[in-house]
This record gives structure tokens, C-alpha cells and sequence, in this order.
């Protein structure tokens, strides 16, 4: 039997036919697929074991409903086609298992589309300009709001100021959140309707700056940011529809057909099940809630759509351990090396923090920790120790009924040698961006020092200590395409080419595809419906204009894609 006929004939997942599990059945017996995509190379994402590839090819895919029908040669899916069928040629293009994002946020995605845009801003004039122009287009009043500004771009890499908003902002609030989500300005406006002044406290996690004489310079760092985020107004839901509208657009031009979100406001969820029910959800959705809320209500949200909709659910529990390295909020074990008395800020008391991760993961759930600082990181592996441990003497089973809670580290940027082995002791997950890296390769080395940048962004050495890896973009933080995230992981150079950074932690095409297809959906229990081109698994599959495994890694850049599919139907079609 060829391997196109193994393909053809194996099931992996939910079974659609007796001749599907391998029954001598007549080939015009069996069910005709509603859809064939022929005249394709597909990318199959199961390992070939041949001189020739490391992952089985073939040339067709049979859907049948919402699956997989068949994998194989040409000659052998067509004997299942019937009147019915609808016949799409590929010409010849790449076909690969949709993306996965393990980690994005669509909220903020679609509110960034729907305020002041300040991805690139060059100086900071540029991004005075910016307010400037939203405030003349703005109503009296009007907050103006944006984000998406990172000073390590400017001329002076200085944060900006109160005082540089107020100059421009006509008496209008202004609040803006720097790229990475942990930092925001405010200015002098919007401080007063947040009751920030001379006399405030820090609160826990955060910090308010200051200038010599004890004035707020405007900068509020992690936490300090709530007292402003809760004096504006909220968006509407016609609002936060729109922007999630437009996020949901933005996924499948980029072929990602799976992702795990954090938009924690539950409006959010309720606003994909208003899509859902009218067929306009255009990527499947598992949606994490906030490790803060208390349990009963995190039972609450869990209970309240069912877990087996393959479309849209609720997953992990999302907690915060510290910041970012930008930002220099990321929790450190020694402090940045450009910034001699500042080690971060961890956002937990360790004690505090054990006590509700056991909590949580007694009460059933799975949790995923931000942590990128080392000592982020080691906080959240020593309550996972203390959590699987708990769960272990109260024989309390995983979400998806097994013993493994498929616990998970978000981002795990500096890490060291014993701490990876710490994650393949306790079974956990390393989430994290390659796509990060092209940001933060021009200043990591600088916040780290020479020793500690050797064992950043370690991808390589987390997959040979056997440890998952589960790749995202942070979307909006970086761009959702996927493509710069397989650029960086297989390079570790900056997109010009210029910049290296540490490239003995390069990853191969086919690792890094995996860790955003197979790799992502282990990490949220899906790998028996998603990741692989495979009889029986959910058909989504996108259609690329270059074959990624053939180009130079230049060119992966300049990936398009040329079709998205989600459950056998197209969400997506390049003009």
C-alpha cells in the first residue's frame, strides 16, 4: 500500500466511515467528499522518515463536513468525487495546516484599529503629531486614546512625558500604551480624572514615575496603569464588535485559523457568540479568562458555553508574573544591566500566588502564566510544583480528564539551564513569540548583559530537553502574521538581515512550523482535531504563494496567503 493510500485510508479523530477505519469497502461505496482541493503540495505535518523529506507530502485533500476526509495522490481522492462535489484547483501551491496562535489578544487587536495608531512612530514628534491629529478630529472632551509607541526607536530613546501630551492635547485626556502593553503615558488631564498626584502610593505590581520633585512625569508602569483604564469611557458594544470584526479579518488574511485570546472583558466572548450564530466566526476561538476573578465565577464563564464547541470555548486562566523587558518591568533574579537598581517588578507576593495556582488547578482549571524575567519565571514553575503536587494527592484530573494539567509559562524569555529542566520535570509548556525577538534583538543584550542574553529566547534548547514548545505573535503587541515568527526562528537575525542574535538557539522550518500548528494545539488539548493534515482531523488549511520549506528565509517575509480554510469552507481568498 502506497502512503498515499495509508493516508486515504487511516483515521485519526472522529471517524466518518467504515471505509475510512480501514474496511475492504468498494471505493464507489464510500461516501463522497463534499469538497476536493487537488493540484496541491501538501504539507501534511507527519513525519515522512524518507531520504527525500521530513514531512509527508501529497497532491489532494477530500473534505467531508467539517473534516478531513482523505489525504493522498490525485488518482486515488478522486474516486471520491460525486455529482455533488465541489472541485477547487490549488494550482500546484503550498497547502500547510492553518496557524495556531498560542497567544494573542484580540481586543486590544481591534481597539488599536480603531484609535490612534502609534506602531512606528519614529520620534517623539511624530507622535505628538499623531495626537494632534485625532485631537482635531475629536469632539471637546473626547479622550484620545492610542498605542503601539516604543521609544528604543527614536533619535532619544526617552519615554515621553505629561508634559509632551499636554503641549498638543487641546485639554482632551490622552492615555497611550507603549507597544509591549506594560507602560502607558497619560497626560496632565488624564491624570486628574485618575486622581494620580504628588501624594499617590504605587500600587502593588506597579509603579507611578516620578520627576525630582516627586510630580508624576506622567509614565505608569504595569498595575499603575488600572486607576486611568477605569475612568474611561467604555467602548460600545457596536465599538468593540467593529474592532473585533476587524481582527478576525486581519487572522485570515494571515492564515491563522485557530486562536487562544486573551480579551479578558467577558462583552468579548459574548460578542464571538453573537458571531458564531450567525456564521461569521472566521477562526476557531478559545478564549482564556483572568486568573484573578475568584473561582465561582471562573466556574461560572466555564459552565456557561460548552466545552465541546470546537468553534468557540473557554480555556486556561491567565495570570500575570511581571512585566516586560522593554519596559524593564520583567522580574529579574539579578538586577538589568543597564539599569543597576532596578531588578522589575514581580506583580505577586510568592505566597499569595502558590495559594490561588493550587487553588485553581484543584478547581479543574489549566493555567498559563506571564513571566518573562527569570525570576517571573521561577516564581510561576515553583507554584506549579506546588499545584501538580496538590493535584496529584487529591487524584484531581486534568481539563481534559488525564493526568497532565498541560500547565504553561507565556513568553519565558530569559530563562537558565536549570529552570528548563524544571519545565520538562513538571510538564510544562513554554508559550512563546519568536516574533519578539526582531524587536527586541536591538536592546535585549544591553537589559541583560552578555551571559544572561546566551540562554534568552532559548527555543532550541527548551525542544532537546524535550520540553513543548507553543508559538503565537502577542498580536498586537507583533504583527499576526506568522511568517516573521518562522523567519525568526529559523534565522534569529533581524529583518534586514544586519543583526544576529545568539544563533545556536536557531530552530529548522519544520520545528518551527510544528511549534505553531501541532506544538499549539497540544497546548490548549486539541491535538486530536487540529495541527496536521490528516484524515479525520478538522479540515482548516491554508494555501501559501511559496512553499516555506523551499525558500530562503529571506523570502518567508514576503509570504502571501493565498487562501484560508476553516472547517472545509473558505474564510479567505486573495484578490
Amino acid at each position: 500500500m502506497s502512503l498515499g493510500s495509508v493516508m486515504l485510508c487511516s483515521i485519526l479523530g472522529t471517524p466518518q466511515s467504515s471505509a475510512q477505519q480501514g474496511a475492504p469497502t468498494p471505493a464507489e461505496a464510500k461516501p463522497k467528499a463534499d469538497v476536493i482541493f487537488e493540484h496541491a503540495n501538501v504539507y501534511t505535518g507527519v513525519p515522512a522518515n524518507t531520504p527525500f523529506s521530513s514531512i509527508l507530502r501529497e497532491e489532494a485533500i477530500a473534505v467531508r463536513g467539517d473534516r478531513i476526509q482523505a489525504v493522498g495522490k490525485a488518482v486515488e481522492i478522486a474516486k471520491l468525487k460525486g455529482p455533488q462535489t465541489q472541485v477547487v484547483d490549488l494550482g500546484g501551491h503550498f497547502v500547510m495546516p492553518g496557524f495556531n496562535d498560542a497567544h494573542l489578544h484580540l481586543d486590544d487587536a481591534g481597539m488599536v484599529k480603531l484609535s490612534v495608531d502609534m506602531t512606528g512612530v519614529k520620534s517623539l514628534e511624530e507622535l505628538r503629531a499623531r495626537v494632534d491629529k485625532k485631537v482635531a478630529q475629536s469632539k471637546a472632551g473626547d479622550w484620545i486614546l492610542g498605542s503601539g509607541w516604543d521609544e528604543t526607536l527614536w533619535p532619544v530613546k526617552v519615554t515621553p512625558t505629561r508634559w509632551d501630551l499636554d503641549e498638543v492635547s487641546d485639554g482632551h485626556p490622552v492615555f497611550l500604551v507603549r507597544i509591549d502593553g506594560h507602560i502607558a503615558v497619560a497626560n496632565t488631564r488624564a491624570l486628574q480624572l485618575g486622581s494620580i498626584t504628588l501624594a499617590s502610593r504605587n500600587p502593588q505590581g506597579g509603579q507611578i514615575d516620578r520627576n525630582q520633585t516627586g510630580e508624576p512625569t506622567g509614565i505608569l508602569r504595569e498595575t499603575a496603569q488600572a486607576a486611568i483604564l477605569e475612568v474611561i469611557p467604555k467602548p460600545t458594544h457596536r465599538l468593540r464588535r467593529e474592532g473585533l470584526e476587524f481582527a478576525l479579518a486581519d487572522l485570515a488574511e494571515h492564515g491563522v485559523t485557530s486562536v487562544q485570546d486573551y480579551s479578558p472583558v467577558w462583552e468579548n466572548f459574548q460578542i464571538y457568540e453573537e458571531l458564531e450564530k450567525e456564521g461569521k466566526l472566521t477562526a476557531r476561538i478559545t478564549e482564556w479568562l483572568p486568573f484573578d476573578d475568584p473561582v465561582e465565577e471562573l466556574d461560572k464563564k466555564r459552565n456557561s458555553h460548552p466545552q465541546s464547541d470546537l468553534m468557540l470555548h473557554t480555556g486556561m486562566l491567565k495570570g500575570f508574573m511581571d512585566g516586560s523587558l522593554g519596559s524593564h518591568t520583567a522580574a529579574m533574579l539579578e538586577p538589568y544591566a543597564d539599569d543597576p537598581k532596578n531588578a522589575g517588578l514581580p506583580r505577586y507576593d510568592a505566597a499569595k500566588l502558590n495559594d490561588m495556582t493550587k487553588e485553581r488547578v484543584l478547581a479543574g482549571f489549566q493555567i498559563g502564566l506571564h513571566a518573562i524575567g527569570d525570576k517571573g519565571v521561577q516564581m510561576a514553575l515553583d507554584a506549579f510544583a506546588g499545584a501538580e503536587k496538590a493535584a496529584r494527592e487529591a487524584h484531581v484530573r486534568a481539563p481534559n480528564g488525564g493526568d497532565d494539567f498541560r500547565l504553561r509559562i507565556e513568553h519565558a524569555q530569559v530563562t537558565t539551564s536549570a529552570q528548563i529542566a524544571q519545565f520538562k520535570a513538571l510538564k510544562v509548556i513554554a508559550s512563546m513569540q519568536p516574533s519578539h525577538l526582531l524587536t527586541d534583538m536591538r536592546w535585549a543584550q544591553d537589559r541583560l548583559g552578555p551571559k544572561r542574553a546566551a540562554t534568552s529566547y532559548a527555543w532550541l534548547a527548551f525542544l532537546n530537553k524535550g520540553v513543548t514548545l507553543a508559538f503565537g505573535t502577542d498580536y498586537p503587541v507583533e504583527p499576526v502574521t506568522p511568517f516573521r515568527g518562522l523567519y525568526a526562528a529559523v534565522t534569529r537575525k533581524s529583518e534586514n538581515g544586519k543583526q544576529e542574535y545568539f544563533p545556536e538557539q536557531r530552530l529548522t522550518m519544520d520545528q518551527a512550523i510544528a511549534a505553531y500548528t501541532t506544538g499549539s494545539a497540544f497546548s490548549e488539548f486539541a491535538e486530536k482535531e487540529k495541527g496536521r493534515l490528516v484524515p479525520g482531523m478538522l479540515a482548516d488549511f491554508i494555501v501559501l504563494d511559496r512553499d516555506p520549506a523551499a525558500s530562503s528565509p529571506e523570502k518567508l517575509l514576503g509570504t502571501k496567503v493565498l487562501r484560508t480554510v476553516v472547517g472545509g469552507k473558505t474564510v479567505y481568498e486573495a484578490k
